[in-house]
């Protein structure tokens, strides 16, 4: 039997007080029996292991992982607070993934504490804490970021296991690029008489094309009575050179996953035809699908909406009101009409970009258009909702101001502060690529990976892979809902294990069929 709702209301007002003091986990200590219990039951909250909850929504589907993934550093911070006070941190390899800026939710945290109990805990979906019974560094060596303990860079790139740098180059390189002077690194060099790690970073340096910080390293520890043979720790060299004034992590990870990511793509997608694109004939054949493509691309975001609704949207003969209030979910089908006549605005304008590319031949013209053009896609996807009152008008702003979680992922997008950086990045990388097939594939990828809106990411990267297919030759490409798991699983394997392969793969067969 369910709570009468004034005790329910009782306990979700405890649940918001602990929420309002930031706290993620809720240990059974911080909320009466009666409160936990009634929460429980009612799925405002959810056990995470014995004795530790954190918020859910009611209507979450059984399995479903995306408020634990959304929940994660939280509950872990709060966790080890609780269990070791300050006396904790993360071990270097995840030190450095944090300071880069790669907050993806690990399988297994590692984490070292002289208090450590030497034995992993098992949370949900498969994930783990793992606490190392390790004394911990000096103060001076240790950092915070969002409530993470983690080493400092340079106590992390000194500590870290000579594997890591082969294991995720990208990832080493670019904390390695984060250091502009060697003085750091040599201060923990010096105190802690690791001749052995001076030759590895000193060769990762120059690997790199930091030589002056590389000699630095050499020649100091070298004065200071250490025998040092530099040795390269890497196995290649980077796909990219990284500037040295340059030192954005996030930048530096885009440029280099895509330079190491496009001889993948141009082997595992279908050449250009041939044959040259009559453009009348290609935009006919891209109105004919505006149904099959509104249909589909609304249904993997979620919406619930007929084919007859997006052909009335089409013509004209539709009205938001009239359409949903014949529905018992009045607010559900609202949205769903209002969603497919903004994903019709936005069409139309992707269109007008997909005529200016196949009229320019210009190397880089698709990316230029792009990038005049994308915020205008956004901008008609949600202005009828910002009509209807539904959305708020300053969301047509521009960029997120917020965090963002996507469903099922472990993958977390960039902080919206690096979204700033990292646009105008990835949109010179698509003018600058010469291989259709790259910006087709990275083009789609990369944006939906940044996540630089609230909202609306997969739609306008399914429009931006439209336009790159255009510059290519290649026909207009619907991606099915019926092959949504499989679409989805493709990103999460390129955003979580840097993979590009499957997706690849995956577009390359649709490109192949239409």
């Amino acid at each position: 039997m369910a709570a009468p709702p004034d005790k329910l209301a009782l306990s979700l007002e405890a649940l918001k007080t602990l929420q309002d003091y930031g706290l993620t986990a809720i240990h059974t200590t911080k909320i009466t029996r009666t409160h936990r219990e009634r929460l429980l039951k009612n799925g405002f909250i959810k056990e995470v292991f014995k004795g530790w909850y954190i918020s859910s929504r009611p209507d979450e589907p059984t399995g479903e992982s995306t408020a634990w993934y959304a929940s994660f550093w939280g509950f872990c911070a709060d966790y080890l607070h609780s269990r070791f006070d300050e006396s904790w941190c993360l071990c270097p390899e995840q030190s450095l993934s944090i300071h880069t800026g790669n907050w993806s939710v690990p399988k297994q945290l590692l984490v070292r504490s002289p208090q450590g109990g030497n034995k992993p805990i098992s949370l949900l979906h498969e994930t783990s804490i793992f606490d190392v019974r390790l004394a911990l560094p000096d103060q001076q060596d240790l950092t915070t970021i969002d409530g993470i303990q983690i080493l400092s860079l340079p106590a992390a790139l000194v500590t870290c296991s000579p594997r890591h740098f082969t294991a995720h180059p990208i990832e080493t390189r670019a904390a390695l690029a984060m250091i502009s002077n060697a003085s750091d690194i040599l201060h923990r060099l010096l105190r802690g008489d690791h001749s052995k790690v001076a030759g590895r970073l000193a060769g990762a340096f120059r690997n790199i094309g930091r030589d002056s910080i590389a000699d630095n390293i050499v020649q100091t520890m070298k004065s200071a009575g250490y025998a040092v043979s530099e040795n390269d720790p890497f196995h290649d060299k980077p796909p990219i050179p990284l500037s040295t004034r340059e030192v954005s992590p996030y930048v530096n990870r885009l440029r280099m996953s895509w330079a190491a990511m496009r001889a993948t793509v141009i082997n595992h997608f279908p050449s250009p035809p041939s044959q040259k694109i009559d453009a009348q004939s290609y935009l006919k054949h891209v109105d004919d699908l505006y149904v099959t493509d509104a249909y589909h691309s609304l249904f993997i975001e979620g919406y619930q909406v007929s084919a007859e609704l997006i052909e009335r949207v089409r013509s004209g003969d539709w009205n938001p009101d009239t359409d949903s209030a014949t529905s018992p979910d009045i607010d559900r089908n609202h949205k769903d009409a209002l969603a497919a006549r903004g994903y019709w605005q936005a069409f139309q304008a992707v269109k007008e970009s997909v005529i200016q590319v196949l009229g320019d031949n210009q190397e880089g013209a698709a990316g230029k258009v792009a990038e005049k053009d994308y915020e205008k896609w956004y901008r008609e996807l949600f202005s009828p909702s910002v009509t209807a009152g539904i959305i708020d008008a300053t969301d047509l702003a521009g960029y997120r101001n917020h965090p963002v979680y996507i469903r099922h992922s472990k993958h977390a997008p960039p902080n919206y502060q690096a979204v700033r950086e990292l646009m105008p990045t990835f949109f010179d990388l698509l003018q600058n690529e010469k291989d259709p097939a790259v910006n087709i594939v990275l083009g789609h990828y990369f944006f939906v990976y940044i996540h630089p809106y609230m909202d609306g990411n997969g739609r306008i990267g399914r429009f931006l892979m439209n336009v790159m297919l255009a510059s290519g030759g290649y026909p207009w490409t619907v991606v099915p809902v019926e092959q949504r798991s499989a679409y989805m699983a493709a990103l999460e394997e390129a955003s979580v294990n840097h993979n590009i392969i499957p997706f690849t793969q995956f577009l390359a067969q649709l490109v192949k069929t239409e």
